[in-house]
């Protein structure tokens, strides 16, 4: 058995692949074994991997299912201890299973282990997330996960790593679900276990990539079922923020979209409380307006200013 199992879903990332794989191989730490899935990829992706001469790497297909049934697939393919997740056109420093291998072994009985991580949000423009309530030096069991999970995500997905046996128990990523599809499952592990977190960034998000798994369509979104979460929120207030957080988000988006019986569905189980000043403003704004907003913001995006609405 190895330690680490690295799952990466591959779809279509035939320019990105290689520097991914490149990152993985580069690793100080070298117990592991790499799980391709080719998600019914259309271009030369596979053909790019197939090129490393490695045996630690492993290629397996399906038809194109979505990238919840290709991680699935790769957690039941793997023979690792603990099972690290990375996107085809992510990247990790060369220290990244080294850091996380010793926050598993400080810290043996939380549900999630999470590196630092920088997002590009263009070709040369860089960003760092911040934590509440965590400083840039803490490395620990995170006090109150929920609390701490904002602005930013301490747990995104491909600075992460996740014993086999907690995702044994906790359930798989859930079929169909294309936006928030981890969102919904280190939310069900973060209520049951605690969450470790180093203070060394340790890998890079492509957010700069117009195609990537983290942005579709919101016309075409399957989001996930926050119903599920009504009890663990009564219990526990700062999950309830956190969540109300995600319904706003999402109920703004389909507002801009002219999706208002959407909108209306997530907004309406928000607690008044947790919606801000800023989004009720937004909110009152005819959804032309806000089409002209977001296109400028992708304009400042391109040049490196990240702007928003959600902060």
């Amino acid at each position: 058995m190895v330690f680490f199992s690295v799952v990466i879903p591959l779809y279509n990332k035939a320019n990105y692949i290689e520097s991914t794989l490149k990152s993985v191989l580069d690793q100080t730490f070298t117990d592991y074994e790499i799980i391709v899935i080719n998600d019914g990829s259309t271009d030369e992706s596979e053909a790019v991997v197939r090129q490393f001469n490695d045996k630690r790497i492993q290629i397996f297909h399906q038809k194109n299912q979505g990238v919840s049934v290709a991680r699935n697939l790769g957690i039941e393919k793997s023979t690792g201890k603990v099972i690290a997740f990375l996107d085809a056109d992510d990247y990790w420093f060369p220290n990244h299973l080294r850091e996380l291998a010793h926050l598993y072994s400080d810290f043996p009985d939380c549900g999630i282990y999470c590196s630092r991580y920088k997002i590009k949000t263009a070709k040369n423009h860089f960003q760092t997330p911040y934590y509440n309530a965590i400083n840039q030096s803490f490395r620990g069991i995170v006090k109150d996960y929920f609390a701490s999970n904002i602005p930013f995500r301490i747990t995104w997905t491909s600075s992460l790593a996740i014993p086999k046996e907690i995702l044994e128990n906790a359930g798989s990523f859930t079929p169909g679900v294309t936006n928030g599809q981890d969102l919904e499952l280190w939310t069900k592990i973060g209520i049951q276990y605690p969450v470790a977190v180093n203070n060394t960034i340790t890998a890079i998000y492509n957010n700069a990539i117009h195609d990537s798994l983290a942005k579709k369509n919101i016309g075409s979104m399957q989001l996930m079922n926050f119903d599920q979460f009504k009890t663990s929120e009564q219990e526990n207030p700062s999950l309830k923020k956190f969540l109300d957080l995600y319904r706003i988000e999402y109920g703004f988006k389909y507002y801009v979209a002219g999706y208002k019986e959407k909108s209306d569905f997530y907004l309406k189980n928000v607690d008044k409380k947790n919606i801000s000043s800023k989004i009720r403003f937004l909110l009152k704004l005819p959804p032309f307006c806000l089409h002209f907003l977001f296109k400028s913001n992708s304009f400042l995006k391109k040049c490196g200013i990240n702007f928003s609405v959600y902060n």
